[in-house]
């Protein structure tokens, strides 16, 4: 039951439901549009991120956790304002374990939205670069740093910290959900997303915007453009299976699988 101050999870399940609902039937455009403001304000956690891990001799534990602490405002500017974020969006599947959403409809706009969050992230590291932060100096060689050791990650670890990023990532939207109030929204994303950036976890969209911005503060944007798939796409894959593995591993979406597709129960 809840106690007025969070909701219950039966309420949390069926609000994720009416959401992926609500998403799967906004036009294509609509969905575009909010995927790049949410690129745009994931973008921004990985501004501050940068910017507070830049100094020289920093304790890596503390670099860790102070990048994750402010990186989390990015989810925040995500979920209170609102926007479309592809990782989060894997929760839509509980749309489609009520009945309520279509597959194709869910996969149309995990697409549009990657694109959408790819298209606001290259915009942010557009305009930063006209700012001349990317140019050389603590800020532009920690971006440059980042870029080069999220590229130098072979495809089944990016893939496996892309699982458990995602996991963390859902889990902050569930208990964001939950929330009834702006201030424990604040805290329920807070924690689990200094989590995944502390432990050095990969989130595709964050990598949107640390990649090519890394690659500009090196001066290697166009010659190495094609390298970030390298990494997005394991990162990507991972998120995939990271979300669904919170939404299928809960009893109540298990049963409701199995009922889906007439599964008998032991």
């Amino acid at each position: 039951m809840s106690d007025g101050s969070m909701l219950s999870p039966k309420e949390v399940s069926d609000a994720l439901s009416t959401i992926a609902e609500k998403r799967a039937a906004a036009g294509v455009w609509e969905q575009f549009f909010m995927a790049v403001l949410a690129g745009i304000y994931i973008g921004f956690g990985a501004i501050v991120a940068t910017a507070v891990t830049a100094g020289a001799g920093m304790d890596e534990g503390l670099r860790r956790f102070l990048g994750g602490s402010v990186f989390s405002v990015g989810l925040m500017l995500v979920l209170i304002p609102g926007s479309e974020l592809f990782t989060g969006n894997i929760l839509m599947t509980t749309g489609f374990l009520a009945q309520r959403v279509r597959p194709l409809r869910i996969l149309r706009n995990w697409g549009v939205v990657w694109v959408g969050n790819f298209a606001g992230a290259l915009l942010l590291v557009w305009v930063m670069g006209q700012t001349g932060l990317l140019a050389a100096g603590p800020m532009g060689d920690r971006a440059a740093a980042v870029a080069d050791g999220k590229l130098a990650l072979a495809f089944w670890p990016c893939f496996w910290r892309g699982v458990l990023c995602n996991m963390l990532v859902c889990l902050a939207v569930i208990m964001a959900a939950c929330a009834r109030t702006v201030g424990g929204k604040i805290l329920a994303v807070y924690f689990p997303i200094m989590a995944f950036v502390a432990c050095g976890f990969e989130h595709s969209i964050a990598n949107m915007y640390f990649l090519p911005a890394g690659l500009m503060a090196a001066g290697q944007f166009g010659a190495r453009f094609g390298q970030m798939f390298a990494n997005l796409v394991p990162a990507t894959l991972g998120n995939i299976v990271g979300g669904l593995a919170i939404v299928l591993l809960h009893p109540k979406n298990q049963q409701r699988l199995a009922r889906l597709f007439r599964v008998p129960q032991a």
